[in-house]
């Protein structure tokens, strides 16, 4: 036993001395079989991307960005403003009650047209008309009077004459005929004035114009000491327009013109367009009328008024709009598309493509909008192209661009059909 103990123990050992190597063979065989296939693999995947890279040199790269570009031309530009104001009618007028009384008749349609003189409301007139027959009755008695009055006068006077009769006795008859004659012209007033009762009890129209609703109703009743308002009526045919302008804009515009760096708009200085809520101008331009002389001490501005045609009625009175009013012209500006120019604290600046097909950022001078545009008036040259649309097509910057002519409508359809072109090349 003690014997075979370390025979087994030998045996072991040699078993596992022989192992080892055998084991480190195998791995280094599988490393030398498996080193071929590393190389193929990545010899495939640098094939790959050499030829990506070929194909991509090849190819000359991305396209340029297509832009849409304005070209720059000098032009007179009329420095129109931009007003807030108020629509109100040419002539108004308030229909009120003159007799006391309770209204009978309403006599026209509401909203209508209605012309001087026609019939709004009928007022009871019975005590009114009562009043006058009563007037005319004691203007009948006192031109009786008048006459027996006149009569004895005239009797009188050879008798007095001829002293059968005192002479105070004939002047106490002169007296009286004159008397008679006050009262004839009193009962003549008052006949008058029953009269003027009597009309004002069918009330008519003082202008003509568009009436509105009635303020009153059949049954009401109404008082010439309250001066009750039965209506309104508006002239609306033609309108006022009253705006406001700021009183430092119009010094500092007076000044421009002292300079010589803009020049009065001429007869185009009178016209006033008006535009609506919806941004619309009406066909037919307003005049101005008047500038006030005096400058309002609690928001320094400066009153105008313009009368507009209105034929159509498309202004209400009372309707809030917006004017435009050519004041001035510059001689020789550049107009820009407000989208074209990038606005910041250090100043305005637009892109400009130079002949070498590149954009590059140019410092400009802008003094008002005119409408959509902005009025450049310094910076830029005549012929000049400035990008206006296609800014997000630009990834490379100062790369070359392919330019195309800007159009307000359609401008992105225009850019974008030529980049699909050069893409599918």
């Amino acid at each position: 036993m003690l014997i075979k103990k370390p025979l087994a123990q030998d045996t072991k050992h040699t078993m596992q001395a022989r192992t080892a190597p055998q084991q480190a063979l195998s791995l280094r065989a599988q490393a030398l079989y498996l080193l071929p296939l590393v190389i193929a693999v990545a010899a495939a995947l640098t094939g790959c991307g050499g030829g990506n890279a070929q194909a991509q040199g090849g190819g000359g790269g991305m396209p340029p960005a297509t832009v849409g570009v304005v070209t720059t031309a000098l032009q007179p530009v009329a420095l129109q403003t931009e007003l807030p104001g108020r629509v109100e009618a040419i002539r108004t007028a308030q229909v009120r009650a003159r007799v006391n009384g309770v209204v009978l008749k309403r006599l026209f349609t509401e909203g209508a047209e209605v012309k001087a003189g026609q019939a709004l409301f009928q007022i009871d007139p019975a005590p009114y008309q009562a009043a006058f027959e009563s007037a005319q009755a004691s203007l009948a008695k006192a031109q009786a009077n008048l006459s027996q009055a006149a009569a004895q006068a005239e009797r009188n006077k050879p008798l007095a004459e001829s002293r059968a009769i005192s002479q105070q006795e004939y002047i106490t008859s002169v007296a009286a005929a004159k008397g008679a004659e006050a009262d004839v012209a009193a009962a003549k007033a008052a006949v008058t004035n029953a009269k003027l009762n009597l009309d004002y009890a069918h009330v008519t129209a003082p202008i003509s114009g568009r009436i509105g609703r009635a303020l009153v109703s059949e049954g009401q009743l109404v008082s010439a000491a309250e001066a009750t308002q039965l209506a309104l009526i508006q002239q609306t045919s033609a309108v006022y327009v009253n705006f406001t302008q700021s009183a430092n804009e119009v010094q500092q515009l007076r000044r421009s013109l002292a300079k010589g760096s803009v020049r009065g708009a001429g007869a185009a200085s009178a016209q006033v367009r008006v535009v609506q809520d919806d941004g619309t101008e009406l066909a037919k331009p307003g005049k101005l009328l008047f500038t006030d002389l005096s400058v309002d001490a609690s928001s320094g501005q400066v009153q105008l008024r313009a009368e507009v045609p209105n034929a159509e009625g498309a202004l209400l009175p009372g309707q809030y709009v917006r004017v435009r009013l050519a004041q001035a012209e510059v001689p020789a500006g550049i107009l820009l598309p407000q989208q074209a120019v990038t606005r910041a604290a250090s100043g305005d600046s637009v892109l400009v493509v130079g002949s070498d097909g590149k954009p590059a950022p140019r410092p400009v001078k802008i003094t008002a909008a005119q409408g959509n545009q902005w009025l450049v008036i310094d910076g830029l040259k005549p012929g000049e192209q400035v990008i206006a649309d296609g800014f997000q097509k630009m990834f490379v910057p100062g790369a070359p661009v392919k330019t195309v002519p800007w159009s307000p409508a359609g401008s992105a359809s225009a850019a974008a059909a030529p980049a699909s072109a050069a893409a599918s090349r």
